[in-house]
């Protein structure tokens, strides 16, 4: 399998009170999970991949009502977001097979959902830009957590197990795949949406585009019903 290529370089440099509020609490995020978790990596991806999956959805369904309340087009942001709440859903979903989350562990998952839901609502609806950079330096520290987690598992610290049977048929992985090769396409999916968001945040401000990272090639998940018709 061919590594997805990642720019472990890029960092947004705060401009301004907005990104130097969102940078700051992203950092402070980053020292509880790295005091809870240490480098229990599986563990943290659990808990911290339900936190991801939550700004996609709140973008999406806000930046649809103001669609239909300003009778626009959204230039692509609906779908966008959507898939980026999907997507990280799916991360969660293969990382609970890599590592069963223990009880504890599951109500801090609903605790920390409903916390950073309603605070994230907020934040979107007070400041849609700090919000999307929120999310840009949150995806920048999941970079740098996957990478820490390659290095691990390179490292001989954390077992090289099989690729769970969810994340062979979501990224379309070969057979023999392992866990490093999930990391890998996880990674590359952070990569995307920091990009991704960053961009969004930029547009709010008028500021210049940036690149955007790929996104690996993934299954695009059907409802039962249609997969049966």
């Amino acid at each position: 399998m061919t590594a997805p290529l990642v720019d472990l370089s890029v960092h947004h440099a705060p401009k301004g009170l907005s990104d130097r509020t969102a940078w700051g609490f992203v950092k402070a995020l980053r020292f509880f999970a790295d005091t809870f978790f240490a480098k229990r990596y599986g563990h943290r991806a659990v808990v911290l991949e339900t936190v991801a999956a939550v700004p996609g959805m709140v973008g999406a369904t806000l930046n649809h009502l103001k669609a239909l309340r300003r009778m626009k087009d959204d230039n692509g942001w609906i779908r966008t977001l959507m898939d980026e709440a999907e997507n990280e859903r799916m991360h969660l979903m293969t990382f609970i097979e890599v590592c069963k989350p223990t009880l504890f562990e599951r109500f801090v998952v609903i605790a920390v959902q409903w916390v950073f839901y309603l605070f994230f609502f907020g934040l979107y609806l007070v400041s849609a830009k700090t919000a999307h950079r929120v999310v840009g330096y949150f995806e920048e520290e999941a970079v740098i957590s996957y990478t820490h987690y390659l290095a691990e598992i390179d490292e001989g610290r954390s077992e090289n197990v099989a690729a769970p049977e969810i994340a062979i048929r979501y990224w379309n992985l070969p057979a023999e795949a392992t866990l490093r090769d999930v990391v890998l396409v996880v990674r590359a999916d952070e990569a995307h949406h920091r990009d991704v968001n960053h961009g969004f945040a930029n547009e709010l401000c008028g500021a210049a585009p940036i690149a955007i990272a790929p996104c690996p090639p993934h299954v695009e998940l059907q409802p039962a019903w249609k997969a049966a018709a």
